[in-house]
């Protein structure tokens, strides 16, 4: 949600109950979660205001491009696995808006 923008650079983010309830997930299983983003300084806790998201874009689009990269391969990789070249894979891509 972060590199989709979904979550603004500089914003506070919900709490981590309001997160784990959206999400479904054990409130503990969203502090992992939050810490790791926080390991890879997605967001930083300002003691007393919350959680907020990183105000670096370059960081921002370095995981986006890095999510892209492994959709990407996930995608070619199913792809050869019914036959697919990867020309056809890229028109197929294209075919469907990725070309635009």
């Amino acid at each position: 949600m972060i590199v989709s923008g979904q979550y603004a650079a500089g914003s506070r983010l919900p709490s981590v109950r309001e997160l784990a309830s959206r999400a479904r997930v054990n409130p503990n299983t969203m502090q992992k979660a939050l810490q790791e983003l926080e390991d890879q300084q997605l967001i930083f806790t300002e003691r007393t205001n919350g959680k907020f998201v990183t105000e670096d874009q370059k960081l921002i689009a370095k995981y986006k491009k890095q999510l892209a990269v492994a959709a990407a391969k996930a995608y070619l990789a199913e792809a050869q696995k019914i036959g697919v070249s990867f020309e056809e894979a890229i028109n197929t891509l294209q075919e469907i808006g990725g070309g635009r």
